[in-house]
């Protein structure tokens, strides 16, 4: 097998990675949130399967960088790849400013230093 065929080959392998983290993220999120507590189960259940979108997210993005630039790197696959990863990294900063209730990038708001007036 080529270099090059090999690396197509581990880009589809990431690809479907990629797809079962996220159904495999959704189906762990609804057995974990049939085993919570009624009152919590809809926070839990939303927050898992976030999680699991953010993880797949993240498994796709690294496939498409493996495919497009390590393949076949011309301007145009380059510009799609660029598109791509631009709207991928806006939902998985949206996904974690809902989830967390801020953006990545923020510190955590127990561990922020108080501000003096």
């Amino acid at each position: 097998m080529t270099t090059h065929g090999l690396i197509e080959e581990l880009g589809i392998a990431l690809e479907i990675a990629g797809v079962g983290v996220l159904v495999g993220g959704l189906l762990l999120a609804f057995v974990r949130s049939a085993r919570t507590a009624n009152n919590m189960r809809y926070a839990q259940l939303r927050h898992d399967i976030g999680r699991s979108i953010l993880l797949g997210l993240e498994v796709l993005v690294a496939a498409d960088i493996v495919r497009s630039v390590a393949l076949a790197p011309s301007m145009g696959g380059l510009a799609v790849l660029a598109a791509i990863v631009a709207i991928r990294t806006f939902l998985s900063w949206s996904l974690a400013l809902e989830l967390d209730g801020r953006w990545p990038w923020q510190r955590p708001a127990s561990t922020q230093p108080e501000t003096t007036p």
